[in-house]
This record gives C-alpha cells, sequence and structure tokens, in this order.
C-alpha cells in the first residue's frame, strides 16, 4: 500500500502507526512532560504518542499546541511522524519547527493502529514499511 498525499514538513520517519478519527488538542490535550494523551474521553486518552506514526483528521485548539510539540520533540517524546487528512496549521507549524515529517491529504480509513509504516515528508508518501 503507497498512499501520496500533500508534504507538510520534510524527513522521514518509520514506526508503528497510532490512528484515531478524533482531532488532537497539543495543548492541553497531550502532556508535554509525559507523551500521553491526557484529554478526557478522547480514543487515545493514557497512550503514549512518543515515536509513535500519530495518525488523526486534524488538530485543534490553540496555537500553543505548535509549542507544545516542539516540547515533546526536545524530551524526546513527540512522535516520529503525523500524518492527517487535513493539516492545519497549529500542526503544520508544530511538526516545522519540531523537524516532525508531516503528510496531509491522506485517506485515513486505510490506516489502522499496530500498522508499521513509513512517512516521506520529501514526496508527501506514506507507505507500509
Amino acid at each position: 500500500m503507497k498512499l501520496t498525499g500533500r508534504k507538510i514538513s520534510t524527513g522521514s520517519a518509520t514506526g508503528e502507526a497510532l490512528v484515531t478519527k478524533m482531532g488532537i488538542s497539543f495543548f492541553g490535550g497531550v502532556d508535554p512532560e509525559t507523551g500521553q494523551v491526557v484529554e478526557k474521553n478522547h480514543e487515545l486518552e493514557g497512550q503514549s504518542i512518543a515515536g509513535r506514526v500519530l495518525v488523526f483528521p486534524t488538530g485543534k485548539g490553540s496555537t500553543v499546541g505548535s509549542y507544545t510539540l516542539y516540547r515533546l520533540k526536545k524530551a524526546g517524546l513527540a512522535p516520529a511522524a503525523i500524518v492527517n487528512a487535513e493539516a492545519e496549521t497549529i500542526t503544520a507549524v508544530g511538526c516545522i519547527i519540531s523537524e516532525i515529517p508531516c503528510v496531509d491529504q491522506i485517506p485515513l480509513e486505510q490506516l489502522k493502529t499496530g500498522m508499521q509504516l513509513q512517512v516521506d515528508g520529501e514526496n508527501g508518501l506514506v507507505e507500509l514499511a
């Protein structure tokens, strides 16, 4: 399986997919000290995003979310890559400043938690590793 989308942030990474159908707010929704999703009633609540290929439809919340992604990266707790249906500005900027590969315009229904994915941010590709 090879999916072509739009490049948001360059770089490449391979990792285990963590997939949700819910939007993610990095500010207040992810603990920058642990890398765990802490948003109440979120599909991923209690799970760590660290080192995973984080797959979600779009971001939500405060512009401070970009800085939260940067904090996660500096602490070694950031996702290896991010795949979106539609990357909004907060996620895009966070990925760019944190050097996290990011691709959007991907049909997320084809991706499942546990898949080993390779994300090529330079060419906008997501494929099974």
